[in-house]
């Protein structure tokens, strides 16, 4: 009986916030709808703005249940810029909760309306959200040789020339590390013993293609390129490396505080053949698991559990995330309140799923 009461407060943790998340989203997608067609005859910057605008709503909404409510310590270490820039992102990729560690740091630059993502062609599939994020700026891609160089210049191309804010996040290795694939690390290490490349243990050795296409498509664009490393600290790691956490073990507040070090890179100073920038990419790959190497593994338990440098501990604001969860939800229940309302509701997940899938098609 206890054991049943524990598992059960357990997993009312989670609970909430994914029917709030996912509970919201129809209201959300009828919002941005309503919004697509009186911007129709407007100018096409007026959308922009103002997609990005309710982008913010749901992400700061995303923000609370996954910074306020969870408890999380937001570590930062190195530059963030306190100003909004354009610029690409590159992360180490572990964990599904990766994507919300980038709106973590886009909210601290009122940038967070500007994030877009270049994505697994598989999640353009996703009910309403894989219709919605292209829309957004998304990029879907391909991997390895079924990879479309030309698809990926033209819509960066087309955001460029319509002036749109860039925070584009890329994450390089392609897939999720996981220490405990052993098959996955160690077809990465094999790659790069036979490329005679650094064999790194803390990060997989890092894909060119996307990143090379997007630098050179906005060079002339962008303002830098971000190098984010984040490390998830668990309630039980006891100092080894774990499984990061996935989002609904992250909403169960399994992880007490994210470290991130975040190295700010002027454009100058990339390099923009693609082979010198495959080489500029390992060395930063390199870098990362130095930092993971140390934060682990160091002889000094001074210089373990963080990173190098100086932590500023960042707290995110209710004012800027509440508000946004009491207007979807209260928009949400209201119109579940009402027979037309509910059928709308329905109707919205149903349809707008199968227009959206219909569109991914078209354009495929």
């Amino acid at each position: 009986m206890l054991l049943s009461l524990v598992l059960h407060s357990y997993s009312m943790r989670y609970l909430l916030p994914g029917v709030v998340l996912l509970g919201t989203a129809p209201t959300y997608v009828l919002a941005w709808g309503v919004l697509r067609l009186l911007s129709a005859c407007l100018p096409a910057r007026f959308y922009q703005r103002m997609d990005d605008r309710l982008y913010c709503v749901y992400q700061n909404m995303v923000l609370f249940f996954f910074e306020n409510y969870t408890g999380v310590q937001i570590l930062l270490y190195g530059d963030l810029p306190k100003n909004k820039e354009n610029i690409i992102y590159l992360a180490n990729h572990q964990s599904t909760v990766d994507w919300i560690v980038t709106d973590m740091l886009a909210i601290r630059q009122n940038a967070l309306g500007h994030v877009r993502y270049v994505l697994k062609d598989g999640l353009k599939w996703l009910p309403l959200y894989g219709f919605y994020l292209s829309q957004h700026g998304g990029i879907y891609v391909k991997r390895s040789a079924k990879f479309i160089e030309k698809d990926m210049r033209n819509k960066l191309q087309s955001y460029v020339n319509a002036g749109t804010p860039m925070y584009l996040v890329i994450f390089p290795e392609g897939t999720r590390y996981n220490p405990e694939r052993t098959e996955v690390l160690l077809a990465s290490q094999t790659f790069a013993a036979q490329q005679g490349l650094p064999v790194l243990k803390h990060v997989l050795t890092p894909r060119i293609k996307a990143t090379h296409v997007a630098f050179d498509s906005m060079k002339d664009y962008l303002d830098a390129i971000y190098d984010v490393t984040v490390i998830y600290e668990g309630k039980h790691d006891k100092g080894q490396r774990k499984a990061a956490p996935t989002m609904t073990e992250f909403l169960c507040k399994e992880c007490p505080k994210i470290h991130i070090h975040i190295d700010r890179i002027d454009k100058k100073d990339v390099p923009e053949e693609e082979a010198y920038m495959r080489r500029w990419l390992q060395e930063r790959f390199e870098i990362k698991d130095k930092l993971l190497l140390e934060f682990y593994d160091s002889p000094d338990p001074e210089r373990r559990d963080r990173f190098p440098g100086k932590s500023v501990h960042s707290k995110l604001s209710l004012k800027k995330t509440l508000p946004s969860v009491l207007v979807l939800s209260g928009l949400t229940v209201g119109m579940l309140m009402t027979e037309a309302g509910r059928k709308l509701y329905v109707n919205t997940w149903i349809y707008g799923t199968l227009l959206g899938c219909l569109v991914v098609v078209i354009k495929a």
